[in-house]
């Protein structure tokens, strides 16, 4: 019966349509808090916040009094908040009614003081920087201000201390995409030109993303990749195994791009650093692709090559394999040394089977036959013959292993050159991916730690 009494004496005579002070001239101060409760979705696309907040109103109305001796000492009621004049508070970055759950009462204590409680899900716009995307702090306001009165009419407070406020996460979810850092709050006033002033309280949500489900499902598979195609300057660069090897990590690495780049965030303002990333390191991938064909090319064995300029000789035998550190730099030279002994060796061998005969050249025993046929007979004669045409197809046949002994000169000093070529190629690629590497995971390492 005592609630019954004390509602309808309250609401009896009361106008809900009239600001409840007793002089007009008297400013209603609403004090406000807020407590973050779940971050539900962040959208960048559209740069959109979705949070659920647990939201607090004060304010004090004149009309709403009463004296306890009264009542039976009730000290409190809830009374219908349609019942009631409410201040018109709202959130300037408000861009959709979220699903938030009505509240219908509030509570009224005898010193007319009204606190108003009620969760909120708020759909807010906000400017998303996903350029550190995965190590990025979005920072987003929610600015509660009244959408009609002046600062003469409602003015706004924070209902508790700042500290109190910026380091409260008592009731937040912490185990989704992302954490909450602090919550800071601002007392502005806020005017449209020569209008009046009208008063916000600003809080920003700062929050961080936590990086680890992107990091394994994103990072490390293209670093993977690019671990491979450094592993595969390893193949001997005069077969075709590397440039098949190569092109399947292409393949490969292309496949992975379209797999993930649903999960990459997508804006029409700028791209994540990560993407820019993966873009370099298809780059690099095909960067290495052509460095191995233009080796291939250069090695491949060709019987109309010509022979090494000396200036290259000069330029990558000598001085490349010394800056270079190449061992087997001498190689080379002493293989071409025994193929240029082997050769005379047999020269000196026909030469001297030749003299045997008393005659340096062919030609001259030719001669010297023809001449005396008189001085042998007749079966002396064709054996002599017989022994000028089997000297002759040795001779043919020395000219032709000394002209394929020095097309395999030509060959194996282009594969030198391919060789000191490919390892120059391969460490100015490996220092290019180590720079690449140890700048971003610097960037990144300062990102995670702000």
């Amino acid at each position: 019966p005592a609630l019954r009494r004390l509602s309808h004496s309250l609401l009896a005579h009361y106008q809900k349509g009239t600001r409840p002070v007793r002089d007009w001239r008297t400013t209603t101060n609403v004090a406000i808090d807020l407590m973050v409760y779940a971050i539900l979705s962040v959208d960048e696309k559209n740069q959109v916040l979705t949070t659920y907040v647990w939201y607090r109103q004060h304010w004090t109305d004149e009309f709403l009094r009463w004296e306890p001796e009264r009542f039976d000492n009730l000290t409190q009621i809830s009374l219908p908040v349609e019942s009631i004049w409410v201040p018109d508070i709202l959130i300037n970055e408000f861009v959709d009614v979220g699903k938030s759950p009505h509240v219908p009462y509030v509570y009224v204590s005898h010193h007319g003081e009204v606190q108003n409680l009620k969760p909120i899900q708020v759909m807010t716009a906000c400017s998303l920087d996903i350029y550190n995307f995965p190590f990025d702090v979005q920072n987003c306001s929610l600015t509660f201000t009244s959408w009609l009165h002046h600062i003469r009419d409602i003015n706004l407070s924070l209902w508790r201390q700042p500290e109190l406020v910026k380091f409260d996460r008592s009731v937040f979810m912490n185990q989704g995409e992302w954490e909450l850092l602090y919550v800071l709050s601002r007392f502005q006033e806020f005017s449209v030109k020569s209008s009046d002033s009208y008063a916000e309280m600003k809080f920003y949500v700062v929050i961080r993303r936590r990086p680890l489900f992107y990091t394994v499902s994103l990072l490390l598979p293209s670093i993977f990749l690019m671990v491979m195609d450094i592993v595969g300057f390893y193949l001997p660069p005069n077969s075709g195994e590397r440039v098949s090897f190569k092109i399947t990590l292409l393949l490969g690495y292309s496949v992975f791009l379209i797999i993930v780049s649903d999960t990459l965030p997508a804006t029409a303002v700028g791209t994540p650093l990560i993407g820019i990333y993966f873009v370099v390191c298809m780059a690099l991938l095909v960067i290495s692709l052509t460095e191995t064909i233009l080796i291939v090319r250069l090695v491949h064995k060709q019987d109309l090559q010509p022979h090494v300029p000396e200036w290259v000789k000069r330029l990558l035998l000598e001085r490349a394999t010394v800056l270079l550190c190449i061992r087997d730099r001498n190689k080379f030279s002493q293989s071409r040394t025994q193929s240029s002994d082997i050769s005379r060796q047999v020269e000196n061998d026909s030469t001297a089977k030749l003299n045997q005969y008393g005659c340096e050249d062919p030609r001259e025993c030719e001669m010297v036959g023809g001449a005396g046929p008189t001085l042998a007979s007749a079966g002396q004669a064709e054996g002599s013959l017989l022994l000028h045409g089997v000297l002759r197809e040795i001779t043919a046949i020395r000219q032709f292993l000394e002209k394929r002994e020095e097309f395999r000169d030509v060959a194996r000093e282009w594969l030198q050159v391919g060789y000191v070529l490919d390892v120059l190629l391969f460490r100015a690629y490996l220092a290019a991916v180590l720079a690449y590497t140890i700048t971003l995971g610097t960037l990144w390492s300062v990102w995670r730690d702000v």
